[in-house]
């Protein structure tokens, strides 16, 4: 009589993907590098203010998704609503922004 159950026998056992530390060590050493260059362009004192404020929101920009790509892993499956509630608290803060510009300039 056949069975229509399964059996441990037929199951193969589940793989978890294992990341393992060499994508961590390069997000690691990536972070160094930008806190460094923006230190670098402080503490030089000889470049343009304006051009400092780029380079720092630049390397603040880039710093936030190495954060949350590779530490908080937003990159993987499962992370849909938060990735939305980031997104929704950066539009909501953009948003208040750009309204205190315009109210302060009015």
């Amino acid at each position: 009589m056949a069975s229509n159950h399964h059996s441990a026998e037929n199951e193969r056992p589940v793989r978890h993907r294992v990341e393992g530390p060499k994508k961590h060590i390069v997000a690691f050493i990536f972070s160094i590098l930008l806190t460094l260059i923006a230190f670098a362009a402080v503490a030089g004192g000889e470049i343009n203010t304006d051009f400092i404020y780029i380079i720092l929101i630049g390397c603040a920009i880039l710093q936030v998704f190495v954060q949350m790509a590779f530490w908080m892993h937003m990159k993987d499956r499962g992370h849909t609503w938060a990735i939305i509630g980031i997104l929704f608290g950066v539009f909501v803060v953009f948003t208040c922004v750009i309204m205190a510009e315009y109210w302060a300039w009015w």
